[in-house]
């Protein structure tokens, strides 16, 4: 009749998810933590301003009212704030990318593999009307044999200014965490995915998406290995490129080719971002919100169109499916496996770029159970 929900991490899109989790009239928000003034003051306001505040996460997961968290910080927090919960006892909705290194995913996974608790990852194209449709498409032999799949992702981050004071009091030490020790940086707070530190990336934050989408449409687990080759990074300060190229090669027989640009021109966001499977009967393109199958020699007119209520929609669609499980402690579309297998990709290519070769991956599951 009631699920009491703690939200880690109020910023922008913490208090978003915190929204569509009230859209269930079972939902309250119960607990806010953010180290920044700002953002806690902001998540209370979500709440309605009835939560309790915390500035340390580990005081709200012992907070025995809470039944579900929300862990939306920044990616450098997400290993050790996933262990704590589930330690804790919490079920957890928690965002991507899921970890910053294959050393953290294989520990994340054990641990929800030993736990009771229910756990989706925020990689919304599990729920999403429109892939769920595309993989009927491709399962029901469409495409016939499809040995490689391009997708790519255009953007520009390079006019982007990053704010240089802070509107609040924000906990440093507290947001650093597991993180080297920096001097207080606004820049390094408000910009987080650009640096090594905190994230994996453009190509790791967008990367994971990707995917992930093309894991569920080939039915395709983890890689066998990865090559990436990436630019320089052009913005001032910044340490993570902007424009990467990525080939993860998979054991049921096909390669995925990934590109991203964060130095194009930029792009209404409904045509931002394409995967193409390439079969030897047809083609299918899927997008953000439609995709389009070409069958061969008719390739100038889609044989077959969807479009998609939406990627908000798709969201809505994946907490739902949370609150679900959570219910009927069933597992959820984005399970911790499925999470790392899309984020292992983008970090294997990271370590390929810097190696400057290619990362074979043949660890086998029963080796982390």
């Amino acid at each position: 009749e009631r699920i009491s929900v703690g939200l880690i991490g109020s910023g922008g899109r913490g208090r978003f998810l915190a929204k569509v989790f009230l859209r269930d009239p079972a939902v309250k928000v119960v607990a806010v933590c953010d180290v920044y003034e700002p953002n806690l003051r902001e998540g209370l306001l979500v709440s309605g301003g009835q939560a309790k505040e915390y500035q340390n996460y580990r005081a709200l997961l012992q907070d025995k009212g809470v039944e579900v968290v929300i862990i939306a910080t920044p990616e450098h927090w997400h290993h050790r704030m996933l262990l704590d919960a589930l330690s804790a006892g919490k079920d957890v909705y928690i965002e991507k990318p899921l970890c910053q290194t294959p050393e953290q995913g294989v520990e994340m996974v054990a641990a929800g593999r030993r736990s009771k608790s229910v756990v989706q990852v925020g990689m919304q194209r599990r729920s999403y009307d429109l892939y769920l449709k595309a993989r009927q498409t491709i399962a029901d032999g469409s495409l016939g044999t499809v040995r490689m799949v391009r997708s790519w992702w255009l953007n520009n981050n390079l006019q982007t200014s990053t704010p240089t004071t802070l509107a609040g009091h924000l906990d440093w030490e507290a947001w650093q965490g597991p993180a080297p020790r920096l001097p207080l940086d606004p820049a390094r707070f408000f910009d987080w995915r650009n640096y090594p530190e905190y994230s994996g990336g453009v190509m790791a934050d967008q990367g994971a998406h990707v995917f992930d989408g093309i894991h569920m449409l080939m039915n395709a687990g983890f890689p066998t290995a990865v090559n990436a080759s990436a630019g320089r990074p052009h913005r001032a300060g910044i340490q993570l490129p902007e424009s990467v190229v990525v080939a993860a090669e998979y054991p049921e027989d096909f390669v995925a080719v990934f590109t991203i640009n964060y130095a194009a021109m930029k792009y209404k966001s409904i045509v931002d971002q394409l995967s193409q499977l390439d079969g030897d009967k047809a083609r299918l393109d899927i997008g953000r919100e439609s995709f389009h199958l070409f069958r061969q020699g008719e390739e100038t007119a889609p044989a077959l169109s969807e479009t998609s209520q939406g990627f908000t929609k798709a969201t809505e669609d994946h907490v739902d499916n949370f609150l679900k499980c959570v219910r009927n402690r069933a597992t959820p579309t984005a399970t911790l496996e499925k999470g790392f297998q899309a984020v292992l990709v983008t970090q294997l290519a990271n370590l390929s770029s810097r190696m400057q070769r290619r990362i074979k991956w043949n660890i086998p599951e029963n080796a982390w159970q």
